[in-house]
């Protein structure tokens, strides 16, 4: 007999980021507003060998943020890596992704965790009808994800949304390779994980480039 599901109560929010210095504090500002009320968290920024002062400002929100954890890569090695570092070093069972730029809306992390159930391993943020990207990221996003989604037959519109929740442990027990944080809900679904899609909103770039 199998125990009832449990809500997660502890969260991990990792944010890779690589010369993002304008977009860190209004970013981890909204983080704090949108979980505050809601889950005991952690978020863990992995700098991902800036050049601006991407480093320098996380180190002064740290003052007085004291969920704030900073790890740095002194090279940039890659949002797949960025992402794995974080997830390796978090202390909770349950990781909530987001994009460093600020496109993801961190108050959809409620509607991730409300969708999780028994066997759920992964809720991944869909932007299909909300993207707000030049119309040639647009169409080359459907155009991949269709091709992908047919030939893994993995269920996901959007596997490219940097917005997911996901098991720590499911996560660290994945084939690592680069790119391989746009194959996870595949990955998931081949250990025998059960992954679902929420649909989540989409914001324009304010500050610095993709």
């Amino acid at each position: 007999m199998s125990l009832p599901f449990v809500a997660p109560t502890q969260l991990s929010v990792v944010v890779p980021v690589r010369n993002e210095q304008d977009n860190v504090l209004s970013l981890i500002t909204e983080i704090r507003a949108a979980l505050d009320s809601i889950i005991a968290y952690e978020i863990i920024y992995v700098d991902d060998g800036s050049t601006d002062d991407t480093l320098k400002r996380l180190k002064a929100i740290r003052t007085e943020c004291p969920q704030l954890r900073i790890i740095r890569h002194v090279h940039s090695c890659g949002q797949s890596t960025a992402v794995r570092t974080g997830v390796k070093s978090a202390r909770f069972g349950w990781i909530a992704t987001l994009d460093g730029d600020g496109q993801n809306d961190p108050a959809d992390i409620s509607k991730l965790l409300a969708a999780l159930s028994e066997d759920v391993e992964l809720v991944g943020g869909n932007r299909r009808h909300s993207r707000r990207d030049v119309w040639i990221k647009r169409i080359s996003s459907v155009i991949a994800n269709g091709v992908r989604s047919r030939m893994l037959k993995d269920s996901t519109p959007d596997t490219g949304c940097g917005l997911k929740l996901f098991s720590r442990e499911a996560f660290l027990d994945l084939p690592y390779f680069d790119h391989m944080h746009r194959f996870q809900p595949a990955l998931i679904k081949r250990r025998g994980g059960k992954t679902i899609s929420v649909a989540v909103s989409h914001r324009v770039r304010e500050h610095c480039k993709s």
